[in-house]
């Protein structure tokens, strides 16, 4: 049977390695060693844990799941709506980060200035989470 690592398994869920390794601290997961002794986890219990999951959630109500890695979390300190397009400007700490998204985007995110929030940057797109 196909076994993968905390790691692989992460990846998998859709969640960091640390928040893995949590889950399998606090026996949510089930896992085993190997000769090397790496923790495991058994396939049909990684695919059993991940239906659990996604019905369920993770429990971790502010997670998000994306795979941008770059997180600026801040305050929003301007938006300038258009009839289509949209800039949000975001202060986190001593970075100011703008992004341009569509005015819908803006509206379903419910983004406010004075509010929390991420600006995730991959590449030279900059995605905005809403905290």
């Amino acid at each position: 049977m196909q076994s993968y690592t905390i790691g692989q398994a992460a990846r998998l869920l859709g969640v960091s390695p640390d928040t893995a390794r949590r889950w399998a601290d606090a026996g949510r997961m089930a896992t085993h060693r190997d000769e090397a002794g790496r923790r495991l986890i058994d396939g049909k219990d990684l695919a059993a844990f991940s239906v659990e999951l996604a019905k369920g959630g993770s429990g971790e109500e502010d997670a998000s799941y994306t795979s941008v890695r770059n997180a600026f979390p801040g305050i929003v300190t301007a938006i300038k709506l258009g009839d289509v397009a949209a800039q949000v400007e975001i202060q986190a700490g001593p970075h100011r980060l703008v992004s341009l998204l569509t005015r819908e985007a803006v509206e379903e995110l419910g983004l406010e200035v004075g509010m929390e929030a991420t600006a995730r940057v991959k590449s030279t797109n900059v995605h905005i989470d809403r905290v």
